[in-house]
């Protein structure tokens, strides 16, 4: 169990190299950027595979959705024995599978925008318990990107604002089925407040920074092809899908962008990153 934790910490720790210059240079930051983003990814990627690979009766008499259950948690125990994730963390985490759990109930059992067609005996409410780890990936993915880039942010907008932002975000996944969809609104606000935020970020052994909102949209839009890839395995299906299969609307980029925005607000309460926060004045 020392081996990922030691990883870990070379990654975070990798003695500068002034005499690394040009394509050399772009060579060996490109390649340990993937290396940081696939360590990052590690929940996201096991989760994942283990999506791709139980086929969809199950295993034995155990449904599939079951089976993702129990992987789920065997992944979260191992990451917090192997010491790649705090108890705090941890903690974090399940707050994200909560909230993203509530929303998954909202949407299948109240307006029906997606369903989860496959039997299962945890499910609860028509919603199989698995489906809020998938919130719980990315909620990982930020904490541990975080750490493996030694991330930090310069002109982060006033927490209370980052906070009022986030609510809006999340009360109109519920309420634009009743009221109407805000989001450009929402995002008009969202580019104010960030307008001037950039993020730090050191791939290899130099940081380098970009927009924090361009950070937000770029996971969005790979968030959003994960979606489109289990969508295609059915793990669960759009209106739209039920007779063949069609790519998830473009629209839904946008919604995981916002719901970055969000996951990355509950984490700013994390002590490691609340401290490499700078607030605009």
């Amino acid at each position: 169990m020392m081996f990922p934790y030691k990883f870990d910490k070379y990654l975070q720790n990798i003695p500068p190299n002034a005499q690394l210059k040009g394509y050399k240079r772009f060579i060996i930051e490109f390649l340990f950027f993937g290396i940081k983003q696939a360590r990052s990814c590690l929940f996201a990627g096991l989760f994942f595979l283990a999506i791709f690979c139980i086929p969809r009766h199950g295993i034995w008499i155990f449904p599939r959705y079951d089976v993702l259950l129990f992987i789920a948690i065997c992944i979260q125990v191992f990451m917090l024995i192997a010491r790649l994730e705090s108890i705090d963390e941890a903690k974090a985490i399940m707050f994200f599978h909560l909230i993203g759990f509530l929303l998954e109930w909202y949407k299948t059992s109240i307006v029906s925008s997606w369903s989860y067609n496959d039997f299962a005996y945890t499910k609860l409410c028509g919603v199989p318990l698995f489906s809020g780890f998938m919130y719980a990936a990315i909620g990982s993915y930020i904490i541990q990107a975080w750490r493996l880039f030694s991330m930090r942010v310069q002109y982060h907008p006033p927490y209370y604002l980052a906070i009022f932002a986030s609510v809006l975000i999340y009360i109109n996944f519920f309420t634009h089925h009743i009221f109407g969809d805000y989001r450009w609104y929402i995002t008009c606000f969202l580019l104010g407040i960030y307008a001037r935020s950039i993020i730090y970020f050191t791939p290899y052994d130099k940081e380098r920074n970009m927009p924090l909102l361009l950070s937000f949209i770029l996971v969005g839009f790979f968030i959003w092809l994960a979606e489109n890839i289990n969508t295609f395995l059915g793990i669960w299906t759009y209106p739209n899908q039920l007779g063949a299969w069609s790519l998830v609307h473009i629209g839904k980029w946008s919604s995981w962008s916002m719901l970055i925005v969000m996951t990355f607000t509950i984490t700013l309460y994390l002590k490691n990153i609340k401290s490499k926060i700078h607030i605009a004045q």
